[in-house]
Parts: structure tokens; sequence; C-alpha cells
């Protein structure tokens, strides 16, 4: 009997210590934009999932979408959030990344004007606020510009880095109209700037932001993937099902105080925020469609080339998704 007991307590004090160094995994994400449109990560964070599913995550913030990429194929960091454009660009140059998640598959964005300026067409001869040229607010801004039937020499494009900096150039009569996501769309609403146009209503169906990382991090490091990819549709899960933790999360790592503000963005990313966090082919085929135009070697790409759907299907398939989060 007494062999018996220490051979449970033996086998009990590895299982022990395999959970323990399990639990400490480092891995590094990086984040690229105060917007709601990456609060599944943040979510992830503040409520511990990371953690309980063995994952010690460090957040880091690279502001670019191709910078963030650069930072995977250096080795620096194994996830970051990225748009679709970029992502794909990339990979038609042989970085070999791939989207294990989505976030958005709509440009979750507000083409803000200045109040006197009604119409998308009164920007002709005006300047228009981006964060970098390639971004998803580049992308953005060229469909709500080309929808008017403007032309490129219609318009002078200024980046300006972070979303937030568009508002304050916009209100510091620096451009006179600016491309924002919540909670940024809802400070400048609440400011008296015009919508001229909703992305997310008006635009198509687009991957804006989606989680990637390289193939070659998969197949070394396949678990962990696993339990990045579970820890953040838990995080999607949260946000959509749980208001006061999401709004305690928009304060924190959005910045946001204002309450007014807080629902308003809120409302927007708990409708857009993809759950099941898929990249739909549709979206990934409407980037490739917009790059081919340039970019010859995009003609014969497929969506499979640029997405790995497979870590969100087997949550799918184990029933994770269904019934956890109320339609309303």
């Amino acid at each position: 009997m007494r062999r018996v007991f220490v051979r449970f307590v033996s086998v009990a004090a590895i299982v022990l210590l395999a959970r323990l160094s399990w639990a400490q995994t480092p891995v590094r994400v990086n984040w690229t934009a105060v917007t709601g449109a990456q609060s599944g990560v943040f979510m992830a964070h503040q409520e511990g999932f990371f953690k309980k599913n063995g994952l010690d995550v460090e957040l880091l913030h690279i502001p670019s979408s191709s910078r963030g990429i650069q930072a995977i194929l250096a080795g620096e960091i194994a996830f970051s959030y990225m748009d679709g454009t970029n992502q794909a660009q990339a990979n038609l140059k042989g970085a070999n990344i791939a989207f294990v998640a989505g976030a958005t598959n709509r440009q979750v964005f507000s083409l803000m004007a200045k109040p006197e300026i009604k119409r998308v067409v009164d920007l002709k001869g005006k300047k228009i606020g981006i964060t970098r040229v390639g971004s998803s607010t580049h992308t953005s801004a060229l469909f709500a510009l080309n929808s008017a039937g403007l032309k490129q020499n219609d318009y002078q494009i200024l980046p300006l880095v972070e979303v937030p900096n568009i508002l304050t150039a916009l209100l510091a009569g620096q451009v006179d109209a600016g491309v924002v996501s919540p909670p940024t769309n809802s400070r400048a609403r609440k400011a008296g700037l015009n919508e001229l146009m909703n992305l997310a209503k008006e635009g198509p169906e687009f991957v804006s932001v989606g989680i990637g990382t390289s193939r070659n991090y998969i197949k070394a490091n396949e678990d962990i993937v696993r339990r990045v990819v579970r820890s953040y549709a838990e995080g999607v899960q949260m946000f959509k099902s749980n208001k006061a933790a999401a709004q305690r999360m928009m304060q924190k790592y959005l910045r946001v105080k204002d309450q007014d503000i807080l629902d308003d963005a809120y409302n927007q990313f708990r409708e857009y925020l993809e759950y099941p966090p898929y990249v739909t082919r549709k979206a990934m085929e409407n980037v490739i469609a917009e790059i081919a135009a340039t970019e010859p070697a995009a003609k014969t790409a497929k969506p499979e080339d640029f997405i790995d759907m497979r870590f969100v299907a087997e949550l799918e398939k184990q029933g994770f998704f269904k019934g956890s989060v109320p339609t309303k």
C-alpha cells in the first residue's frame, strides 16, 4: 500500500512540475494601434486567460503592421496584430506569415471631417490624415475617396503614425479629414466633427485586423499557437458577454474615461469583432484582388496562402463557441 502511495505521489509531482514548466512559457505579442479591434488580446491579458493557458505573455507596442511583421521575421516577437494588405504583400515577397485568428473582417473606421465639410467629394484639394502609407487607415481612406470619384492628385495624404494623432491634427486644423477607429471616432463625433463615411457599414468585407505569426513558428510551436488562439478566443468571448469587464479594459488599454465614448466604442466592436475569430475567405479574396491590381504575383494567390484557421476550427469542433455569447 505504501509503495502504491509513493508511486502516486511521484506521478503527481511529475505532473505538477510539468504544469509549472508549461505555465512559464514566455510569449511576446505585439499590438499595433489604440483601437477596440485589438480588444481580444487586451482582454485575455487583463482577465488572466493567457496565464490560465500556461502562457507568460509580454505585450509590446510596435505601431505598424509592417514593422510587426519584420519583428516576427527577426525572431524578436512571436505574434503581432496586422492588417491583411501588409500581410499579403509581405508574403508575396517571401515572408511566409499566416493569420491564425481574425479580429475584424470589416474596416471598422470612420472618415471624419471638419464640421463645414459635408460630403466625401468635398475633400478635393484637402488634407487627409492616416496612420501610415499602406496601413488599414490608408486602405480605408482610398476606398472612401475612390467611391466619391476623387483621384490621387485631388487630395493630400498625411501619415500621422497613431490613430489618436489624427484626431488631434483634425481639431488643430492641420488636416481637413482623417480615418479613425473606435474609440477615436466616438471622440470625434462628440467634438462635433462630421462622419462622412462609416467604412464598417459602407465598405467591403476585407481583412482589416488579424493575428499573425510565421509558418516556421507554427511548425515548431504548434501547442503554443493553439494556446494563444484559445486565450484570444476567451478574451473576445469575455468582451462580448461582459460589458463591465470590457469597459475596464478600454479604460486601461485604450485610455477612455468618458462613459458616453466607452458605451459607443463598446457597442461598435461588440458588433464587429469576429466570433468565432475566423479570417473569412471572402475578406481575404478582396485583399488579394486589391493587391493584384498592382502586383502580378497576387493574381495566382489563394486565401489559403495567407491564413491558417485550423486552431479556430479545432475550438469550434470542440463546441467552444456554441451558446457562449448572448446575441444582444
